[in-house]
């Protein structure tokens, strides 16, 4: 995701440390959009007809919060609501979504301080589970005559994951894609430095605002860094992580990330901690996983010093050729994945 937050120190890619200074990442790391000087790259025809199923746009309040909602399909089928990973945003499925609304309604959110949805004094795993129901009722995913499945990437997969632990009742089946868990806290030493090696903004680091959008757009880059599977994804998720905001000397308008620069500070862990810490949750929801087969989130997993709260007969499925960021690298192939598993599971 754009300037997205440290997972942990000891992840990797090509055998290069993502704690690395920038200027060691290669160019198609550092800045994949540079060379397109703000041209749109080339683009496949399934992927402009997946984006010409524009979807509907509107917000759900929740705890007082606007929640972006994007939504396909009829009501009526059941339902799907799509979660994104840390400082993305609900458009990270708008290329995946019509693939699965043929036979489903599906909704995307922007969880709460990211996307176009509002910001707040605090987050929580908690407050994002309630965002996730508002959307849930409000696109009507119940309406099909059975709960919805929740499907999450990254961070959005540890919210599914917390909802599913906490609110079993609330969703007949969750799909994690590319969940991982630990890594340090933003307020410890080494998380701060990782958040100054990768660019992160922090309470005393404010977010930059770019003359340009070319200018913006060739700063984009993935946390943990990774090179881009296909240069459109990555232009589309890009451009529309960008607002406009006023330059730094007063003389205009420029761009920057629409995620909360603080959201990470001010987010409360502890619920979470209470699930995913000691020993492994009960969870009563269907789970199961889709990763990228050389995901450096995943390999870390299966290190002692992260241990894993995923119970061990977990359905799991590897996308070959696949880092983390799943629907970059491989979309098509995450959107056969999808369909088949939902087409058969849960039995």
């Amino acid at each position: 995701m754009a300037d997205d937050k440290a997972k942990g120190a000891a992840e990797t890619y090509d055998d290069r440390p993502i704690h690395a200074e920038p200027g060691e990442l290669p160019p198609e790391v550092q800045a994949p959009l540079a060379p397109f000087a703000g041209a749109e790259p080339p683009a496949p025809q399934w992927f402009k007809d997946a984006i010409a199923q524009e979807p509907e746009r509107g917000f759900v309040t929740s705890l007082g919060t606007k929640i972006e909602m994007l939504t396909w399909g009829e009501v009526g089928k059941p339902g799907l609501l799509l979660a994104h990973g840390n400082s993305a945003h609900a458009d990270w499925w708008s290329f995946i979504a019509p693939y699965l609304a043929q036979d489903y309604r599906v909704a995307s959110m922007s969880l709460a301080g990211m996307g176009a949805s509002d910001w707040r004094d605090s987050y929580s795993f908690t407050d994002f589970a309630e965002d996730a129901e508002a959307v849930a009722r409000a696109a009507g995913l119940y309406e099909g005559g059975r709960k919805p499945v929740y499907i999450g990437h990254s961070f959005g997969g540890s919210q599914v994951f917390f909802a599913a632990a906490s609110h079993p009742e609330r969703m007949h089946a969750a799909i994690l894609v590319d969940t991982g868990f630990g890594g340090p806290p933003p307020d410890s030493p080494e998380g701060k430095r990782l958040a100054q090696v990768r660019n992160i903004p922090t309470a005393d680091r404010a977010s930059r605002v770019y003359p340009t959008l070319e200018a913006a757009l060739a700063r984009f880059r993935f946390m943990p860094p990774q090179a881009a599977g296909n240069l459109f994804v990555a232009d589309f998720i890009a451009r529309r992580s960008l607002k406009r905001a006023p330059l730094e000397d007063g003389s205009g308008e420029g761009w920057t990330w629409r995620f909360d620069p603080n959201m990470w500070n001010k987010l409360d862990r502890s619920a979470m901690e209470s699930i995913a810490g000691g020993e492994r949750p009960h969870v009563s929801v269907p789970l199961a996983h889709v990763y990228g087969d050389r995901s450096a989130i995943i390999s870390r997993r299966f290190t002692s010093q992260f241990p894993s709260p995923f119970p061990d007969d977990m359905l799991s499925i590897a996308i070959p050729d696949s880092a983390h960021h799943v629907m970059v690298d491989q979309p098509l192939a995450l959107v056969a994945a999808l369909r088949a598993l939902l087409a058969v599971w849960p039995a």
